[in-house]
């Protein structure tokens, strides 16, 4: 058990150095940097966004009353997808590729949870580190806050239902949650800028081919780390997971 526990440390500590120092660290913004949506987008995300958040807050305050022991788990997944949020690798123009993070509270918490966390990990991004924007801010919680989250929520519990291999379940919503939230911002940056040959289309190929190269292998390895956090947090909080009904069958 111990070796087990010493191992898990170690590559956790080694996945921390590299998406440390194996990350660029001159970048554009985090997801679409302030001012580069035409208004009437940027207005069009911040509606679509919204209703989700209202809902998520809702589903928070209803967590936190219930069970109000996992408020430091609540505050572990917040910082879990605020740090690799964090982490840039400069991609499209205006735009980066980076880690979520989303996936680990999507998992634990449901998807309306991790969108209000996740939505307070991009405002405080924006405010305390010039990654983001505020005008923006819809449209990069629409795509990290709510796709991203409503995905891994939804493959973790569909793999659940057809196999018991948990780490393999998420893994697969870890990755599949990042990738998701970025083929929604290359959708976004398509409408927002369609190509003069073949329109969206064409544009958004352009953009998913180009978030792609730094996005896939980042998917991987967010998808490893998560699972290696969520084996500890299994160790070491089984009776806030229990609170919240949280097995591997994936109920909660």
């Amino acid at each position: 058990m111990n070796k087990l526990f010493w191992l898990k440390g170690l590559l956790l500590v080694g996945f921390t150095l590299y998406f440390t120092f194996a990350t660029p660290q001159e970048v554009h913004a985090m997801h679409i940097m302030e001012g580069f949506l035409p208004v009437g987008w940027a207005i069009t995300w911040w509606v679509l966004f919204l209703p989700f958040f209202i809902l998520g807050l809702r589903s928070l305050r209803r967590v936190i009353q219930e069970n109000p022991e996992v408020k430091l788990l609540v505050a572990l997944v917040g910082a879990f997808s605020f740090v690799l949020s964090a982490l840039k690798i400069p991609s499209v123009t205006g735009s980066s590729s980076h880690p979520t993070g989303t996936g680990l509270g999507a998992i634990v918490f449901g998807p309306w949870v991790m969108t209000v966390l996740g939505s307070m990990v991009l405002l405080f991004q924006a405010l305390l580190l010039a990654h983001g924007g505020l005008t923006t801010l819809g449209a990069n919680a629409f795509s990290m806050a709510v796709v991203g989250p409503a995905v891994a929520y939804g493959v973790y519990r569909l793999m659940m239902r057809i196999s018991d291999k948990q780490g393999f379940a998420v893994f697969l919503a870890a990755a599949l949650a990042n990738l998701t939230t970025y083929v929604v911002t290359s959708l976004q940056l398509a409408l927002a800028f369609p190509a003069e040959a073949g329109g969206v289309l064409a544009s958004f190929v352009k953009f998913a081919s180009i978030f792609a190269i730094t996005q896939v292998p980042l998917a991987i390895s967010e998808g490893l780390l998560t699972v290696l956090v969520l084996n500890l947090i299994q160790s070491y909080n089984q009776k806030e997971l229990r609170l919240l009904h949280f097995g591997k069958k994936g109920t909660k």
